[in-house]
């Protein structure tokens, strides 16, 4: 898990490559504490000062993940309302954050560029290691801009297309509570309808 300045939150190290992203998740003591409550998530808060909008805080993931109230996923489908296509869009802006934060990683330490020949037990820790000197180097050095340019930036997301998808109540609310709030003056962005 990423956060918005491109620190890595949470890192689970040691799965298979064959294994998708979001059965590793499921399998983490994070997801549990996340799922039975038992993991400190803030409530609801107004989504920026000044607002009346009240949303709770979510983790953000590809299609891959199930829909909850705690994970929020793009609605899939071929023929989605514009309301819809744009949730998408802001959701894999969101998203960016991981895939950008993975590209400064490997980028600054280049180790990454090659397979580890090292034992698997090794391997973990250089993975482990790396990630809590790429934290560090962001905390000292701060944000700077060229690591954002050398991949790609933000302005230039694909349209999302995805596959069928099912209904999950809860989940769906706050899902579209989000997808109402992209299109309200306060949360609309100027160029999001030209992005769809």
């Amino acid at each position: 898990m990423i956060d918005s300045n491109y620190r890595f939150v949470y890192i689970d190290v040691g799965a298979y490559g064959k294994d998708c992203d979001s059965s590793v998740f499921e399998r983490t003591n994070f997801y549990r504490m996340l799922t039975d409550g038992s993991l400190t998530v803030p409530q609801p808060a107004l989504i920026q000062e000044g607002s009346d909008v009240k949303l709770p805080f979510v983790l953000v993931g590809d299609q891959a993940f199930s829909v909850t109230d705690k994970v929020l996923g793009p609605y899939k489908g071929h023929f989605l309302s514009n309301t819809k296509k744009i949730f998408n869009y802001r959701l894999c802006w969101a998203r960016r954050f991981v895939e950008c934060a993975f590209n400064i990683l490997s980028n600054k330490w280049k180790i990454f560029h090659r397979p580890l020949n090292v034992t698997k037990p090794l391997a973990k820790s250089v993975v482990k290691a790396c990630v809590v000197l790429h934290n560090l180097v962001r905390e000292m050095n701060g944000e700077h801009n060229e690591d954002l340019l050398e991949n790609g930036g933000f302005m230039t997301l694909p349209p999302f297309a995805g596959g069928p998808g099912r209904n999950l109540r809860p989940a769906e609310a706050i899902r579209n509570a989000f997808a109402d709030y992209f299109l309200s003056p306060e949360g609309a962005l100027p160029w999001q309808n030209n992005k769809i």
